[in-house]
């Protein structure tokens, strides 16, 4: 029997990008899939463009919440899917066949979860890529050291959010962080690798924008791990600094 997968997408005044990412979803050539819009209470025309694919659209929830990985949740507590996977509003799908491979690649392994590589792009320009998020490299032994897969490209069985929980509301920047090293490291849960792009991700996400936020960020991963009982320190963490230039040079 074909896995049910539901993809999620939360927005909020994200009129200029989410045509692109409900079409890309709704383009998909996987037979399964339920999908979900969570918006925060939009004030510009984020929902008349929503509701101009409203048929294809399982779910759509409009009102204010309490931030990005509040509306994950809630996204995540509406799911009926066998499988959980995210797609912001900033982003797309990189072709029609992305979330068949995903769920393919899932399926063949009996994973718990599964993840592939991403390409941040430019906000005017699709097809122009800044930096390749290469999830090939990941190991547990890299959480310690702040790597983690690709998260707009990780795909969840529903069973392991009902058995560890949502998003953290106490993790302003690093929740998806948190989340990861919980379901990875703590929980035990397997995963399997696609090697293939699969999400484009327009740059300029809160985790990146501004020294203060980078600086928190890396002190919610320190906090993420231990709170997970995985010893690392900031001085580890800002290791990866060096590597993940260099994703910004790499070309698929």
């Amino acid at each position: 029997m074909d896995l049910k997968v539901s993809i999620v997408t939360v927005s909020f005044n994200s009129a200029a990008t989410i045509r692109d990412t409900i079409e890309s979803v709704l383009g998909q050539d996987y037979p399964s899939v339920e999908y979900i819009v969570i918006d925060g209470g939009s004030t510009d025309s984020t929902m008349r463009v929503v509701s101009e694919y409203e048929r294809g659209i399982s779910t759509v929830v409009s009102e204010p919440d309490l931030g990005i990985y509040d509306a994950m949740n809630k996204g995540i507590s509406l799911a009926t899917g066998d499988v959980v996977g995210m797609l912001n509003s900033d982003d797309v799908y990189s072709d029609s066949g992305a979330v068949r491979r995903m769920v393919e690649c899932m399926a063949a392994a009996q994973s718990d979860t599964v993840f592939a590589d991403l390409v941040q792009v430019t906000r005017r320009d699709l097809n122009r890529v800044v930096r390749y998020y290469d999830s090939s490299r990941f190991s547990l032994g890299r959480l310690r050291y702040g790597w983690v897969p690709a998260h707009p490209t990780f795909m969840v069985r529903k069973v392991l959010y009902d058995e560890w929980g949502l998003f953290s509301l106490d993790y302003r920047i690093a929740a998806d962080y948190e989340m990861m090293v919980r379901l990875l490291y703590r929980a035990g849960a397997s995963y399997s690798y696609l090697p293939s792009v699969v999400v484009k991700m327009r740059i300029g996400g809160v985790s990146t924008s501004g020294l203060r936020n980078i600086i928190r960020m890396n002190r919610e991963i320190v906090r993420a791990c231990r709170e997970n009982g995985l010893d690392t320190s900031l001085a580890r963490v800002l290791l990866k600094t060096p590597m993940k230039l260099i994703e910004y040079v790499r070309r698929p």
